[in-house]
């Protein structure tokens, strides 16, 4: 997956809680076999087009303003509902890399960093303040900087957030949990040669362990006549 380092972009204001992953996509286009890379249509798409197709003036994300937005700002609860992973690639696809939001669904948060998508956890009264800024202001730009774990907003205070430090280490470097594993195979050679030297009778095969008895042939029971 792309490396997340510093992105400069538009923020979207879609200040709503509790948005969940079928309102995010629908399962239709998942199952239809839309490829993850063109679900950008998909995305939101109950908010973003009235029932004929056409565009809905009245969602932020077809308005001037924050059309193309990279930065999503979201209410409480961003992301619940099912696990889907589609979710995460449609909003992608849309040109999404950050959300930022007071709370996500544990699934969907994984999914985020699965995939390279930044889920920035901030209070709420801190997002409602850069809410009201990419609103009035003579932009809609925000700076979040993975590597120092800030928000920045021109004219406002810097906003630091914290992530576990394997996820951040996986978003650093586009890498996904098995490929963080994988990186480390030197490490694990290592390990696992110390291992064998101090446990041997953990790493023999089948045909070298020792019997758990003496008996050389499995017991039988025989009748007496």
């Amino acid at each position: 997956m792309t490396p997340f380092g510093v992105l400069t972009a538009t923020a979207a204001p879609l200040w709503r809680d509790n948005i969940d992953t079928d309102l995010i996509v629908r399962v239709e286009p998942l199952f239809g076999g839309v490829p993850r890379e063109e679900l950008g249509p998909h995305a939101l798409a109950a908010l973003r087009f009235r029932a004929d197709g056409s565009e809905d003036p009245a969602c932020v994300l077809n308005q001037p303003r924050y059309r193309g937005a990279g930065i999503l700002l979201a209410g409480d609860n961003f992301g619940c509902g099912s696990s889907r992973e589609g979710a995460v690639w449609a909003l992608m696809a849309l040109g999404i890399r950050c959300i930022v939001a007071p709370s996500f669904g544990d699934i969907f948060q994984g999914n985020c960093f699965q995939n390279g998508l930044l889920p920035v956890r901030l209070p709420r009264a801190q997002v409602e303040v850069l809410a009201r800024a990419v609103a009035e202001g003579a932009d809609a730009v925000l700076t979040v900087d993975l590597q120092a774990c800030t928000v920045r907003r021109e004219g406002l205070p810097t906003l630091p957030f914290a992530l576990p430090p394997r996820r951040r280490e996986g978003l650093l470097r586009g890498l996904d949990d098995l490929e963080l594993t994988l990186a480390r195979s030197a490490e694990i050679d290592v390990f696992q040669r110390r291992d064998r030297a101090l446990h041997p009778w953990l790493h023999l095969d089948g045909a070298r362990r020792p019997s758990l008895t003496n008996d050389p042939a499995p017991h039988t029971h025989k009748e007496t006549p």
